[in-house]
């Protein structure tokens, strides 16, 4: 043994008795003065992001170079640690709250959502049942219950109605693929009880479904819940339906299925697919599913938000019908990362698939029926305080300020796409649903399509390279297509035209 562990109690006296002032990460001045120093940064980043390039000029690497491979052994005044801050991680940021990203759905925030985050990052509970923080459950449930009435979801998907507690239930996630996974768990489990499965040994006859705009995590989430990859149904879609999931084609994939000894267990319906905005027929391919006695789950996670406006839930008719809906208000709905809001129709269909009783959380409030424990509709146990920041964001600003919010975003959408359809050498190629413009240089006179194809290439890394915007892509009916996605905090209409001028101009010079 060591000359320390000979002599435990010698060694720890010596450290009592060195005279320093004892560890404590906790203390009160420390805490407001930290704070006081990371939020006036985050006021002057703000302030500042706009002049910022959106996407660094930095190599793999380059902060290890910069802040050392090994971790310090003494301690540092806490304003070391915003100086690196400042002169090595921010330059090398990709600067989604810039008023100038354009490139992904946006990841929105607001002063009230950072400051539930970080009230909740504070008290640092982890209620994974409602006995381990009975206010982090209750504003959980209240805040998704809020919501759903925003969204105008049918109260068969709330914790709480009038009447008492409902057979719904809501949970918040992480991200979509957490509710996509939790899902296929539990329709995999009902397909297999229904198929009278001894066990999973029915699990290799059993077919998922989606459209092939449906984002790739759907077909990840499927491998991991243990699903056949040659029973995923990836069904192709076109212009005719505005590359939304067509029913007819549906029912004959899955008709297709039974006769040969196949049983249809999911369907993921997408309202504003993340490559071109498409909105797969909610009510139609719900009407398919019952055929067959399927799950149907939404994925709604961007375009969800602006169903809270009435001029666009018609997107959503038919959801009383569905199994299970998911939207993530860290897109579109100001409130920061991470936050995903999962409502299922019958809440038991999922925490029996998910539910852990060790003795250890055993209590009298679960026992009693009458509370929700969210360790249950979820794969971890653990939890963050996720419904303060949602709470606080509508509490704070109310209906009609985030229908002011996506409505803005959405005619600066519209505004841009008219610039584009003014402009002869530029196409929009599919519809515009919400606040994407998916758009590209058309082939012209003797350019060809592979032509414009790598053209659009050369403009976004031209675009990129400025600094001035970032913009992605994406593929559309074998053609390389731009995406412009407007809704970033802090974007107004001087910078949407600032963006489409600067458009103009490198295409300009690349035409030239």
């Amino acid at each position: 043994m060591g000359s320390m562990d000979a002599n435990p109690a010698a060694a720890f006296s010596a450290f009592a008795a060195d005279g320093k002032a004892p560890f404590q990460p906790l203390n009160p001045e420390d805490v407001r003065a930290y704070l006081h120093k990371a939020v006036d940064f985050i006021s002057d980043y703000y302030t500042n992001i706009e002049s910022m390039p959106v996407l660094p000029n930095v190599k793999p690497g380059y902060l290890q170079n910069e802040l050392g491979a090994s971790p310090p052994t003494c301690s540092a005044p806490f304003d070391v640690s915003m100086k690196e801050l400042r002169t090595s991680v921010v330059p090398g940021m990709t600067h989604w709250a810039s008023p100038n990203f354009f490139a992904f759905f946006p990841s929105t925030n607001s002063a009230a959502a950072i400051a539930g985050d970080l009230i909740a990052s504070a008290m640092n509970t982890v209620g994974f049942t409602w006995q381990a923080s009975p206010a982090a459950t209750e504003m959980e449930v209240l805040a998704l219950d809020w919501l759903a009435q925003l969204l105008r979801l049918p109260t068969t998907f709330m914790n709480r109605t009038s009447s008492g507690r409902g057979t719904g239930g809501g949970v918040i996630l992480g991200t979509t693929s957490e509710a996509m996974l939790v899902t296929l768990v539990a329709a995999r489990d009902a397909a297999l009880r229904r198929s009278g499965s001894v066990g999973v040994s029915s699990l290799p006859r059993l077919t998922v479904y989606a459209a092939d705009q449906t984002h790739s995590t759907f077909f990840k989430a499927c491998r991991l819940a243990g699903f056949d990859p040659a029973n995923i149904r990836s069904i192709p879609t076109g212009p005719e339906t505005d590359y939304g999931l067509d029913p007819a084609k549906l029912l004959q994939v899955m008709q297709a299925d039974v006769d040969a000894g196949l049983v249809p267990t999911y369907i993921c319906a997408t309202v504003g697919t993340t490559s071109s905005n498409a909105v797969d027929p909610v009510g139609a391919v719900a009407d398919v599913a019952a055929m067959f006695n399927a799950w149907v789950h939404v994925d709604a996670a961007y375009a969800g938000s602006a169903c809270i406006c009435p001029e666009f839930r018609h997107h959503l008719d038919g959801v009383e019908r569905v199994d299970s809906i998911s939207m993530s208000p860290h897109k579109w709905l100001l409130t920061c990362l991470d936050c995903t809001c999962l409502y299922v129709r019958d809440a038991h269909r999922l925490s029996d698939s998910l539910e852990t009783n060790p003795e250890y959380l055993k209590n009298d409030a679960t026992d009693s029926g009458e509370v929700t424990d969210l360790k249950d509709m979820q794969v971890g146990v653990g939890r963050r305080f996720r419904g303060l920041k949602l709470w606080m964001v509508m509490r704070t600003y109310g209906t009609a300020k985030l229908q002011e919010h996506i409505r803005s975003d959405v005619a600066m959408a519209k505004m841009f796409e008219d610039f584009v359809r003014d402009d002869d050498r530029f196409e929009v190629v599919v519809p515009r649903n919400f606040a994407l413009v998916c758009f590209r240089i058309k082939a012209n006179g003797g350019m060809t399509e592979e032509d414009a194809d790598e053209a659009n290439r050369v403009l976004m890394d031209n675009l990129n390279k400025t600094g001035k915007a970032y913009l992605a892509h994406t593929v559309v009916g074998d053609r390389f297509v731009l995406r412009f996605a407007v809704g970033s905090s802090l974007q107004e209409e001087s910078h949407v035209r600032s963006a489409w001028e600067l458009i103009k101009k490198t295409t300009s010079e690349i035409m030239a």
